[in-house]
């Protein structure tokens, strides 16, 4: 029997700085978009190492995306912002991110490519909450009442 692990990623791709004091949005050009990219999956494709979850191993990643214009990541590009300490669980963020698909940016109406930081969070259903897990909950709140157009509504996922 498979257990169900909450794995839930959050998208902070909300504003950004020209004058790069946001770390959130990089971008290309001078300009910032009018309007950030938005994640459609409809799941979210993490998957828990079995390894850490049999020993029920939590932990946060940092990733930092390259959205290009079409809403793809760049795989490439991909890179591991702030580690979770585990490499378990940062390599399967960084798997996981390949199939995430977006709707791009966009500046003035057209598609912009934007690179956005992107927290994904491993967590174990029977372990003990991590230090500002408090702040999940509130974001899990505040996303199971968005729209469709809103931050991305973190997702329950199995292990393999």
């Amino acid at each position: 029997m498979q257990e169900r692990v909450w794995i839930a990623a959050v998208a902070m791709v909300l504003a950004g700085c020209q004058d790069g004091s946001d770390r959130r949005f990089a971008i290309g050009g001078a300009e910032r978009p009018d309007e950030p990219p938005v994640m459609v999956n409809a799941e979210l494709p993490f998957r828990y190492p079995p390894a850490l979850y049999a020993r029920r191993v939590q932990g946060n990643v940092m990733l930092r995306l390259f959205v290009d214009t079409d809403g793809r990541i760049l795989i490439d590009s991909t890179r591991v912002e702030e580690s979770s300490g585990y490499p378990s669980l940062d390599s399967a963020a960084v798997t996981g991110s390949q199939d995430l698909y977006f709707i791009p940016a966009k500046l003035r109406g057209e598609p912009l490519a934007v690179s956005v930081l992107f927290p994904v969070y491993f967590r174990h259903p029977e372990a003990a909450p991590l230090p500002g897990d408090t702040v999940l909950a509130q974001r899990e709140d505040s996303a199971t009442r968005t729209t469709k157009a809103g931050p991305p509504t973190p997702a329950r996922t199995k292990t393999p």
